[in-house]
């Protein structure tokens, strides 16, 4: 099973819970926030230290 990681949605201010697959260092996709359903820019890459960093935006074509 996959992580999750909350995240603060960039619209609605809510946390929602992401599941982040961290084998692959560098990631982005865009995923429908679960409570407003706006899109948000997913950006995923790990640290120094191996750990896993999760940002997501606005999406730049809504």
């Amino acid at each position: 099973m996959l992580p999750t990681i909350a995240v603060p949605c960039p619209y609605c201010g809510e946390r929602v819970e992401l599941m982040i697959d961290g084998s692959d260092d560098l990631q982005h996709y865009v995923e429908d926030c679960p409570v407003c359903c706006r899109p948000m820019e997913i950006s995923v890459a790990l640290d120094a230290s191996g750990e896993v960093m999760v940002i997501a935006t606005r999406d730049s074509d809504a």
